[in-house]
């Protein structure tokens, strides 16, 4: 580890940093945020280890780094999920060992829907948000059992949607090795959309502690772009809320209060038709709202804008379909794309105003 942080940060003179500049690039990469290992609980990783192990291994292992690299930013391995039996032990113990060495430690979550239980899949939200709160509560522990004054924060470095290609890979596995397979390309549907929005909705309402979150994988793999052998691709239904969230959620996350309808799932109970998010972006003057439906029904929300009666609605997009199993395939890249609505300026009135958000929809609003 501190041979590869030689090699692409030191700016030259030593073993590493030279053989680099003979490679071909001078000046140095600056990669500043590094992770210390991959789900190092699991049983199916070589060389798994113990909390105990991992930890000793991953303050040694920062201390090393910074020492060639002050400045870089260091992710300790957080349980592979939470459905682990040794999580939440695991980041209490790992991080016993290595707080004051590093600046985040990572989660990662899946969900699938393979009982075909929309009400339940949609739900999963609530799953994952109260993930985020025991990382935190883990972390906030080891922190006052330190008598520290740091805090750490969360990287949600793998989370998606990711079920449809198991079986795919199960007969790849037991077939003869064969050259480049199509391994983990899951074909996504419109509720898969829904859950992907109402996942960001939930990193977004937790963005002072979750400071990293990174979508897997980008194209072809549980990815929100799907490929085609020499050439062709399209966009797939959990690309959109992706985009959105990407393209408007910066500046500062503000986390909507408000009430809705409320159901109950095989899985769940109280959960809320409604979820929100919202950014406010100072530099441009502009307001994002991200809501998601998981209701049946349409809703009549009214909206209070308090310290923003200024802005006026400029934008409302609705991604939706009837068929709930629609997707998008290369030979019919546009059957889920979403539609924009009319917008009526005046519907705003110093910061109220009203919106229908439709059945089973994941919807950006926009103000400036």
């Amino acid at each position: 580890a501190r041979q590869l942080v030689e090699y692409c940060n030191h700016p030259g003179g030593t073993r590493l940093s030279d053989m680099r500049v003979a490679n071909g690039h001078k000046d140095p990469h600056g990669i500043k945020l590094w992770c210390l290992g991959n789900e190092m609980d699991g049983p199916w990783q070589i060389c798994t280890k113990t909390a105990t192990e991992y930890g000793r291994i991953a303050q040694e292992t920062a201390k090393v780094m910074r020492l060639v690299d002050p400045s870089i930013e260091l992710v300790a391995c957080g349980s592979s999920g939470k459905d682990m039996p040794t999580f939440p032990e695991w980041e209490a113990e790992v991080l016993g060992h290595s707080y004051n060495e590093v600046d985040y430690i990572s989660l990662h979550q899946y969900y699938g829907n393979r009982d075909g239980d929309t009400d339940s899949f949609l739900a999963r939200t609530l799953d994952m948000d109260a993930f985020i709160s025991s990382v935190v509560s883990t972390c906030d522990y080891v922190k006052a059992r330190k008598r520290s004054k740091k805090n750490i924060f969360l990287s949600f470095d793998e989370w998606n949607v990711w079920y449809h290609s198991n079986e795919q890979d199960r007969t790849i596995d037991r077939a003869p090795w064969g050259k480049a397979p199509a391994r983990l390309e899951d074909i996504y549907n419109m509720e898969d959309a829904l859950l992907v929005g109402g996942m960001l909705i939930t990193l977004l309402n937790h963005a002072d502690r979750v400071k990293v979150a990174c979508l897997a994988q980008l194209v072809n793999v549980i990815a929100p772009i799907m490929t085609a052998n020499g050439g062709g691709a399209c966009r797939q239904t959990i690309f959109f809320p992706f985009r959105d969230a990407s393209s408007l959620g910066r500046g500062d996350a503000i986390r909507p209060l408000g009430t809705s309808p409320r159901y109950d799932s095989k899985q769940y109970t109280d959960v809320p038709w409604l979820d929100a998010a919202a950014v406010w972006n100072e530099e441009k003057g502009t307001l994002a709202l991200f809501l998601l439906n998981r209701g049946r029904e349409a809703l009549e929300t009214g909206l209070t804008l308090p310290g923003f009666e200024s802005l006026k609605l400029t934008g409302h997009t609705v991604l939706m379909h009837e068929d709930l199993q629609a997707v998008n395939t290369l030979d019919r890249p546009d059957t889920v794309l979403p539609q924009p609505r009319q917008c009526d300026p005046s519907m705003m009135e110093n910061g109220r105003g009203t919106v229908r958000i439709e059945p089973l929809s994941w919807n950006v609003l926009t103000f400036a």
